[in-house]
């Protein structure tokens, strides 16, 4: 700048030095006066700055600025300039109009009121920490991201409402993750600052979905790179992080996502706190997962087993807890349903045959202990599988994968099986199968005997189609009573109940009735013994007579329709019960 005026100070930086002059410096750089001043009598040299944000590069555009050469400040740089002129103190008490106001302004007036920008900023920030968090510009660039974003989203919700024919405001029903481009911003970011900004987000507001698409978006840019011993570390800080930051809505993010971050958060060996909750997450959305999902290969060294059984134990267990919990502590209820395909039962279905095909898949694997494969299949409660076609399949291919099992050990995995649950193909094959213990075998020869009596006997009957004796109505019937949970057998037994007490008031006025008859009758008796007596006595006889007759006669009885009703409660009572 001044060739022909020989340099006096040389500054130092990094270990890089470079020759300028005093007075330039001194006239904008606080710090460098006093340094100057400390040794006037010395007349100092040479300058060594320590830690210096940014390094020679930041402190050339500080130099720059000094000399007055002109440069442009952007996002790629601003950051730079707010910390190395804080360093340099490079502010209005040394020199007006200074450094320091000029990459404020710049940030207050431009950066701040742009999303890009922001996150360009951020990103310059991670090498300039702990300098760039004193000045409060990371955290000013995380409230402007926050705050555009869920501004957005709420000027878009505004943009979609429109009356409808009748006069109402509605929605329109918006599309996936409209709106939010800047999930791909932020993915460039590191975790530690985009953990920030998703935790501010969340605290603005944005939409829970929109969280777990940036989640979504941001694991899929890390955890798929080329992994190594120094990158491990780093995905195992990403998992958990990410983990931590998972909205608690549900179906927020996809649940295939969520099987994706169990098998990284067991291959890196996160922290057991994230993987129990990840295994409580997935368990509560368990119906819509899929046998792919539930397939996790085991990591851990030493296992001899294919796949994790464990992990899906656990999430089982999380899933049969959830069901539970529809109940309060007295085992009733919470609230009553008339129909056997209430959502929970829906989903107890969907799982059931989840886990059936489950069980068939480690069932291939050798190595599987007998106690693990028990484990899986009583994960669920009783009344989730209507049919075990799915479970004698499983267990038919791992008799057929162990063959060396010992005969007790047949008989323990044989009880899984309600042979009055099979259909008539699997009770067939069951019949001819070789490896089942001959309990079992006998079993399904006599349950199907019943099955076949069930049906003659409703074939021969004038129009009566219920089955003739208790053991063969729970044959034909077990596919219906096992369909319906313990909240739903419980409501319909209440019905009934309702149903008897009202015909036990019935009897009981017919029987007031019948003793005030009966009063009558000994009054006359004790008044009269004549003739006129006998021949009243007699027409009340035969009145009472009659009136037994018509009440056997006919299917609408009241009395009947009791012990009908009476006996269909026990009959169910006892089917739930066995």
């Amino acid at each position: 700048i001044f060739r022909d005026v020989p340099s006096d100070i040389t500054i130092e930086v990094n270990g890089g030095t470079i020759a300028l002059h005093k007075f330039p410096l001194v006239s904008r750089s606080g710090q460098i006066r006093k340094l100057v001043e400390e040794h006037r009598d010395s007349d100092i040299s040479r300058v060594k700055l320590m830690n210096l944000p940014g390094g020679a590069e930041s402190f050339e555009l500080a130099a720059k600025f000094c000399y007055g050469i002109n440069f442009e400040i952007t996002p790629l740089n601003v950051a730079q300039l707010c910390c190395v002129s804080d360093y340099l103190e490079m502010t209005e008490e040394f020199s007006k109009d200074n450094l320091h106001l000029r990459a404020e302004q710049y940030l207050e007036s431009i950066v701040y009121k742009n999303l890009e920008m922001c996150v360009e900023v951020l990103q310059q920030c991670e090498n300039l920490l702990p300098h760039a968090n004193e000045l409060n510009i990371v955290s000013r660039c995380i409230d402007a991201v926050a705050s555009k974003a869920s501004a957005e989203q709420i000027a878009l919700s505004f943009s979609r409402l429109e009356y409808s024919s009748s006069g109402r405001l509605h929605t329109i029903r918006q599309a996936k993750c409209e709106g939010d481009w800047w999930i791909e911003d932020l993915s460039v970011i590191r975790i530690d600052l985009y953990q920030r900004v998703i935790t501010a987000m969340k605290c603005r507001g944005v939409r829970p979905e929109s969280i777990g698409a940036s989640l979504v978006n941001y694991a899929q840019k890390v955890l798929t790179k080329k992994v190594d011993l120094v990158s491990t570390g780093h995905q195992k800080l990403v998992v958990e992080t990410i983990i931590s930051l998972l909205p608690v809505e549900r179906l927020a993010v996809p649940i295939s996502f969520l099987f994706e971050l169990l098998r990284n958060a067991v291959m890196l060996d996160c922290t057991i706190a994230c993987r129990l909750d990840l295994e409580r997450r997935i368990g509560s959305q368990l119906d819509i997962a899929t046998l792919d999902d539930l397939l996790i290969p085991s990591f851990r060294h030493g296992c001899e087993t294919l796949f994790d059984v464990d992990t899906v134990y656990r999430i089982l267990v999380n899933f049969s807890q959830q069901d539970d919990g529809e109940y309060d502590v007295d085992g009733v209820s919470i609230f009553e349903s008339d129909s056997p395909h209430s959502p929970s039962q829906s989903a107890l279905l969907k799982v059931s045959k989840l886990v059936d095909d489950y069980l068939a898949e480690i069932a291939l694997d050798v190595n599987l202990k007998l106690s693990k494969f028990i484990a899986i299949a009583e994960a669920l409660p009783a009344h989730a599988r209507t049919i075990h076609d799915g479970l004698y399949r499983a267990i038919d291919i791992y008799l057929k994968t162990h063959k060396r099992i010992l005969d007790a050990d047949k008989k323990r995995l044989c009880k899984l099986i309600d042979f009055q649950k099979v259909s008539q193909e699997a009770g067939a094959h069951a019949a001819l199968n070789e490896l089942l213990p001959l309990q079992s075998v006998v079993q399904v020869l006599y349950f199907e005997q019943l099955r076949l009596q069930n049906a003659l006997c409703c074939s021969h009957t004038d129009g009566n189609h219920k089955p003739v004796h208790h053991q063969s109505w729970r044959i034909s019937s077990g596919a219906l009573s096992a369909a319906m949970s313990p909240r739903d057998n419980y409501a319909s037994l209440r019905r009934e109940n309702r149903e008897l007490k009202l015909e036990l008031t019935r009897l009981r006025m017919r029987l007031n009735d019948l003793e005030k008859e009966h009063v009558c009758m000994k009054r006359d008796m004790a008044k009269s013994h004549s003739h006129k007596f006998m021949s009243s006595f007699s027409k009340k006889i035969a009145k009472l007579r009659f009136f037994r007759h018509s009440s056997s006669r006919g299917s609408s009885s009241p009395s009947r329709q009791s012990y009908r009703a009476d006996s269909k409660v026990i009959e169910r009572t006892c089917a739930s019960i066995e």
